[in-house]
């Protein structure tokens, strides 16, 4: 039965192998996807450890139990489990707002009941207890800001496997309420994070792809990856262009990253990310690489390489440094001098710039270990020392570039390299971003949400006591100056009698802790002289 499901399993993989596709008359492949493409194989992990390890190892025996199983439904971003609850009508459902030139743009929304829940949600993480989550998702197991503010309370407590189970549990919730037309794969289907509804679906789908990394499955997080990217290309509020080309050398997907490039540079500029500045290059080394392309192909990406990495270490000659260290480099003497690469040229960046190259040098760093890749890098490195010496144009140009430009980050930014968690960048975030509450459930929202709902104001008001109430309230629990206060506050006379009962409940206050004031007196000894020393 095993051998029977792998060769049926491996057909359907030639099947939908793009390399397979059918060819024009020229020869190039009428294969003509979006880039932003996203197939649905790809978004199960299990596919890509099969890939490594075989059917067998990856699904062991657990084809028998299936038989036996529960029905569920379905679902294309993750599979669900008999130990979950059982899923019933949240109150989420997604609409769909309008369409424009060929974009469909959809939006989450909140029922009345659902609303309801996220206000306790709201009560419950302000009171700093996790087991107040844990009591509200009791009752309302598929609470999606519940399981992702959980999740990170799991993660913070080494439970991986439990935080990675909540996330998928939360991505479950959210496709069972997708909209009939709503595409995984089209790339042309959108959503508002300025919206508060969505946010948890941006989230979640980063948080899952994250998991996915550290599991092992580079190929499946970049395909989760891409998805994020297309819900909302233009603003990108999770700033995952700054995690894709990371994604795409762990898959080794490097002519996705050279098209990714080629096609939004003009438009985007992506080269003045450091990322891409690096990362591209790199990918063209790794392409010249590969001896099954054709030799021209094989010299033209070699060029390729060589021309952008010598542009990015013009750019950013902050990173090399940092870069040589974490890979445990000894640089030559002449690049370990030369004051272009010194420690000059990270103190001198601006703290945004800094925030870039220190995000990039923690994650991708592992990359450029091999000693193929850092023998291709030192001969560019004298090549651009070279090039500084005779005081090329293009050195003076980008150190103009880098005055004028990367004043300030913008806010998705900052909120990548909170959700990123990568020390190296947190260190580096100003004190506005440090000094305020960030919630797992929302990261510094949007300054301009558009909000469809809002929370109602609390009850109580204990802002209105006066500093002798909260005195006497630190000292008898039970004491309230303003008793129960009335709803008609216009009424003066109904606030004339809430102020002498007020008083009258301060002086009763102040009667009773008198009298429970008791003076110990002090032992009596039967040698009252004493013969002790005060010393």
């Amino acid at each position: 039965e095993d051998n029977d499901l792998e060769d049926i399993e491996s057909l359907l993989e030639r099947i939908e192998d793009p390399r397979l596709a059918p060819q024009s008359q020229g020869g190039v492949s009428t294969d003509s996807r979006p880039l932003l493409y996203v197939e649905h194989r790809n978004l199960n992990p299990e596919n890509e450890l099969k890939r490594y390890f075989g059917a067998r190892a990856v699904l062991g025996d657990q084809r028998p139990r299936q038989r036996q199983r529960q029905y569920v439904r379905s679902m294309w971003l993750t599979a669900p489990k008999n130990t979950w609850p059982r899923y019933s009508k949240t109150g989420i459902t997604m609409q769909l707002l309008d369409t424009r030139r060929g974009v469909q743009h959809f939006s989450f929304e909140h029922h009345r009941e659902y609303q309801q829940v996220q206000f306790k949600f709201l009560d419950a993480v302000e009171s700093m207890d996790p087991n107040n989550i844990v009591l509200l998702l009791q009752m309302n197991p598929y609470h999606v800001d519940s399981l992702l503010q959980l999740s990170d309370v799991c993660r913070m407590q080494e439970d991986q496997e439990m935080a990675r189970d909540l996330i998928e549990r939360a991505l479950y919730s959210l496709e069972c309420a997708f909209h009939p037309v709503f595409s995984l794969t089209s790339g042309t289907c959108r959503l508002d994070y300025r919206r508060p509804e969505n946010r948890a679906f941006f989230l979640a789908l980063f948080k899952h792809l994250m998991f996915l990394e550290k599991r092992g499955c580079p190929r499946t997080a970049l395909e989760f990856c891409k998805l994020i990217l297309s819900l909302d290309p233009e603003d990108d509020p999770l700033c995952v262009l700054l995690l894709i080309d990371f994604l795409s050398l762990r898959a080794r997907e490097y002519s996705f990253l050279t098209r990714l490039f080629q096609e939004w540079e003009s438009h985007r500029n992506l080269s003045q990310l450091p990322n891409f500045a690096f990362s591209v290059p790199l990918a063209y080394f790794l392409l010249s690489q590969q001896e099954e392309r054709p030799e021209l192909e094989r010299s033209q990406a070699r060029e390729q390489a060589a021309r952008l990495i010598q542009l990015a270490l013009i750019m950013f000659p902050s990173v090399l440094m940092p870069l040589l260290d974490h890979c445990s480099v000894q640089p030559d003497a002449r690049v370990a001098s030369h004051p272009f690469f010194g420690l000059n040229a990270q103190i001198s960046q601006s703290p945004a710039l800094n925030q870039l190259t220190s995000l990039y040098v923690g994650r991708t760093h592992a990359l450029w270990k091999d000693p193929a890749v850092m023998a291709w890098l030192e001969p560019h490195t004298h090549e651009v020392l070279r090039m500084v010496d005779a005081r090329d144009a293009l050195v003076q140009e980008a150190e103009h570039k880098r005055k004028i430009r990367y004043q300030s980050a913008p806010r998705n930014i900052y909120r990548h390299i909170i959700l990123s968690e990568m020390k190296e960048a947190t260190a580096a975030l100003p004190l506005e971003v440090t000094s305020q509450p960030v919630m797992g459930f929302d990261p510094l929202p949007p300054l301009d949400s558009i909000v469809s709902y809002t929370r109602p104001e609390r009850t109580s008001h204990p802002s209105n006591e006066s500093t002798l109430s909260l005195f006497f309230r630190s000292l008898l629990p039970n004491f309230n100056l303003q008793g129960d206060m009335r709803h008609d506050g216009d009424d003066e006379a109904g606030a004339a009698q809430d102020l002498n009962q007020g008083v009258n409940r301060l002086m009763a206050a102040m009667r009773d802790m008198l009298a429970n004031i008791q003076f110990q007196e002090p032992p009596r000894e039967d040698n009252a002289e004493g013969d002790g020393d005060w010393d």
